[in-house]
């Protein structure tokens, strides 16, 4: 809003007010998921658990109280990561979801080379605040164990959020999809 703001002269010259944005915003996310959707996606993580007490969800929600972003990884996820921690690849370039929003997979290799899953996110958009509670929240999955290198599509917006959140030793800003060929695909 302020960019915008900056960009016309002034909140005065923008021909909306920020309630009127808010309520845009709103009714874009309402529209996109639907009643009961995100109850079911909450009882889903929560039978989850008490199946696997050793999986680990996260949801974030925006200041409307509406589901903004989600992580989630099972116990065997997080066991493979503290064996297979070395390399992990994250892509968002799937969007096979019925609602056209991000699907990050966290993806590694095994000693067998076969690809193996940490955990998954669903993003609401593909943004430096959204990468960021992402790298957060899957660190706190993984016991703030952190991953020696990243590969990554080429999204300027996770390069961000991985140069901010991770300590690293090695990130690889990949051709799109070439991290998939990397992992055995």
């Amino acid at each position: 809003m302020e960019l915008m703001s900056r960009e016309v002269g002034g909140r005065e010259n923008l021909g909306f007010l920020d309630k009127d944005y808010r309520n845009y915003i709103y009714q874009k996310r309402k529209t996109n998921m639907e009643k009961g959707d995100a109850g079911a996606i909450l009882q889903y993580f929560h039978k989850m658990q008490v199946k696997d007490s050793s999986s680990f969800y996260s949801v974030q929600l925006d200041e409307d109280d509406m589901i903004k972003n989600m992580f989630w990884a099972d116990s065997r996820s997080i066991i493979d990561y503290g064996l297979f921690v070395d390399v992990i690849c994250f892509d968002t370039t799937y969007r096979t979801n019925e609602y056209g929003k991000p699907f990050a997979p966290i993806l590694g290799v095994n000693h067998h080379k076969q690809t193996i899953v940490f955990g998954a996110a669903l993003l609401y958009e593909e943004s430096a605040d959204s990468f960021t509670w992402l790298f957060e929240t899957f660190l706190e999955a993984m016991s703030g164990k952190q991953p020696k290198t990243i590969l990554t599509d080429q999204s300027a917006a996770m390069a961000k959020a991985i140069s901010e959140e991770v300590i690293m030793h090695h990130h690889d800003l990949s051709q799109s999809n070439s991290a998939n060929k990397g992992l055995g695909k």
